[in-house]
């Protein structure tokens, strides 16, 4: 996929910013921890990952100066009807079933996901923190839960929502939304859509707001000839290829038609009011999902993300590998778990768990052959576990170690949070009739940051 010439576009410059990436990455998943206890999920395995799979194609399209390394992108879709979607500081995004629901192609539906993820990688939310010098970072995430939620629940702040906080950090004015708008055509067309559906949607999102107008403009208003300004930035760009999605559009909106109706603004306002807010739901196929999300269960789990700097660690005396430096290594019977800290639990059975990290360990192993070997280690999780799932993607082939190993993923229901997570199985044979397992653990929405963390780990792998 290509682009015309830097020289052909806007150039953009992010604004000030006092704050560090490390610091949007905090605000943005303590308020994205508070907006999935007060939003009812759609929680449905196959709109999820399609949402995913749109995002990480854009995310991979960010210009290069705007990249940052720190940062957590996250996609998951609320089930609500009104128009609408949004972007936490360092990644975290919600998109309304209404908004895919509405859209009249995928690069709609594109469209709005890089005008949010240009506000994300610029910065903007701290940036406009840092122009209000009497606000400090503990009390940033609460003025961005108060505007982000209290406008995804439309009513809500008028209803007497819990988030009634003020829109400060999150309306943001009309320079930084020209900027998104820009962005966001350019990071389309990098990532292969053609960024006059931006400028589609929006005329969409106007015609579709409903008597008391659209709620998504209300919070990101109209820079000025919008509509026309995109257009003249797409005409300057060039986009070659198409995203693999795209056909999937027509089946993704037949399958939400499908479904019971989704919750209204007032609906949600009125739990929020009442302090019980609605459940999440599973309309996918995975019908063992819970969706325990009370806050004294998630609230347990604080992970910062993994360090950019690594450390060599021994491991017995047979292998040595690198792991993040803010990384710790607990032992136990089951193996040794590499992980951060606030990983690491212990369940109301007494067992020890971690939700992010990588745990190794040996079995015996006396087949002589890798598939039977990873079939039984795969079997006897699975009745271990009632809750985890196999994957439809099989096994995979990669190098570990120098040798050939077998990698396959299950999904789980972690019984800390609540939430979907994806586990990694990889199987090493060893010379003593032994079989290396690697056990890699993150939650789904976190995994396009965890799994090149993941990836440099197996690869760093030394077998003696």
């Amino acid at each position: 996929m290509t682009v015309a010439s830097a020289a052909a576009q806007t150039r953009i410059t992010a604004d000030k910013n006092k704050y560090t990436p490390a610091q949007d990455v905090q605000v943005g998943l303590q308020a994205a921890d508070e907006v999935r206890r007060q939003l009812p999920l759609l929680n449905d395995d196959r709109i999820d990952d399609y949402v995913a799979r749109i995002g990480r194609n854009l995310v991979r399209a960010i210009p290069d100066e705007f990249q940052h390394r720190e940062f957590r992108y996250t996609f998951e879709v609320v089930n609500q009807k009104e128009i609408n979607a949004f972007a936490l500081p360092g990644g975290p995004m919600f998109l309304n079933r209404g908004m895919i629901e509405a859209a009249k192609s995928e690069g709609e539906v594109a469209g709005v996901m890089a005008h949010e993820i240009s506000h994300v990688a610029l910065r903007h939310g701290t940036a406009q923190a840092t122009k209000g010098e009497k606000f400090q970072i503990g009390a940033i995430a609460g003025q961005i839960l108060g505007a982000v939620v209290g406008g995804v629940a439309g009513s809500a702040i008028a209803q007497g929502s819990n988030f009634g906080l003020g829109a400060y950090f999150m309306k943001f004015g009309r320079e930084y939304e020209r900027q998104a708008d820009l962005l966001g055509a350019q990071i389309m067309a990098r990532a292969g859509y053609d960024p006059h559906r931006m400028a589609d949607m929006f005329r969409t999102i106007e015609a579709q707001g409903g008597s008391q107008g659209p709620e998504w403009l209300s919070s990101h208003p109209n820079p000025g000839n919008r509509y026309d300004a995109i257009q003249r930035e797409a005409a300057m760009l060039s986009v070659q290829g198409a995203p693999p999605t795209e056909p999937e559009f027509p089946g993704i909106q037949s399958r939400l038609r499908g479904m019971g109706p989704a919750y209204t603004a007032e609906q949600i306002a009125r739990a929020q009011k009442s302090g019980r807010p609605l459940p999440s739901v599973n309309t996918g196929t995975n019908t063992s999902r819970r969706t325990d999300t009370s806050p004294a269960r998630a609230s347990n789990v604080s992970v910062d993300p993994p360090s950019g700097s690594y450390q060599q660690l021994s491991v017995g005396n047979f292998m040595r590998l690198s792991v993040p430096t803010n990384w710790r290594q607990k032992s136990d019977a089951t193996g040794v778990t590499f992980a951060p800290d606030g990983a690491f639990y212990r369940g109301d059975n007494g067992q020890t768990g971690f939700t992010h990290g990588i745990q190794l360990g040996t079995i015996p192993d006396r087949s002589n052959n890798p598939q039977q070997a990873m079939s039984e280690l795969l079997d006897s999780l699975l009745r271990s576990n009632p809750q985890l799932r196999r994957d439809a993607n099989g096994l995979t082939r990669e190098v570990v170690g120098g040798r050939q190993a077998l990698s396959t993923s299950l999904r789980n229901v972690s019984e800390v949070t609540g939430q979907p997570e994806v586990v990694n199985i990889t199987t090493v044979p060893l010379d003593d009739e032994n079989l290396l397992y690697i056990i890699a653990v993150t939650p789904r929405n976190e995994l396009d940051l965890y799994s090149s963390t993941f990836r440099r780990v197996k690869q760093s792998v030394q077998l003696r």
